[in-house]
C-alpha cells in the first residue's frame, strides 16, 4: 500500500522525533544510517518533508533536521501525503486504474476494507505516539 520511500521516510521522521527532547539536529548520514536507507533517498524524501513542513532544517555548522513540538502532534497521514500522495488510499489493490465498486477488481471489497482500516490509523497516530515506543526501547526503527 505504501511505497518503500513511503516507509522509509516514516521510520526517517520518528527518528527525528526521538531527537526532539535532546534538541539536537541530525545530519542525512547519521539518519540514513540508523535506518539503514540510502542517503541518496533519505536526503530527498527529507527535502519533501521540509517543503511540506513535516520537519524543519536548518543551515550552517550546526544545522541539520528537526521536528518541533507541534510538527510531533501531527498525524502520521501527513508523511504519507507528502510522499505518496492524498490518493494512495484511493488505488486499487492489483493496481488497475478503472477499478471501482461500479467496475471491482477480484479483491476489491476486501482490499477496500483493509485500506480504510489503514487510512483511519495513519490519521489516528500522530507521529508522537509511534516515536515513545522507540525512545523507550520497546520497538525497533532497524533489523
Amino acid at each position: 500500500m505504501l511505497s518503500l520511500t513511503c516507509k522509509t521516510a516514516i521510520k526517517a521522521v520518528i527518528y527525528l522525533a526521538s531527537k526532539f527532547e535532546s534538541g539536537e539536529k541530525t545530519g542525512i548520514k547519521e539518519i540514513a544510517g540508523f535506518i539503514d536507507a540510502s542517503e541518496h533517498t533519505v536526503g530527498k524524501l527529507l527535502q519533501t518533508l521540509v517543503k511540506a513542513e513535516v520537519i524543519n532544517s536548518a543551515k550552517g555548522p550546526t544545522g541539520g533536521f528537526f521536528i518541533t513540538a507541534k510538527q510531533k502532534k501531527q498525524s502520521v497521514i501527513t508523511i504519507v501525503e507528502a510522499i505518496d500522495g492524498k490518493e494512495v488510499f484511493k488505488q486499487c489493490g492489483l493496481g488497475l486504474s478503472k477499478c471501482s465498486s461500479a467496475h471491482p477488481c477480484p479483491i476489491h471489497d476486501d482490499y477496500k476494507a483493509v485500506r480504510d482500516l489503514f487510512e483511519k490509523l495513519c490519521r489516528d497516530k500522530k507521529i508522537n505516539d509511534l516515536c515513545a515506543p522507540v525512545t523507550d526501547g520497546l520497538v525497533y526503527l532497524f533489523g
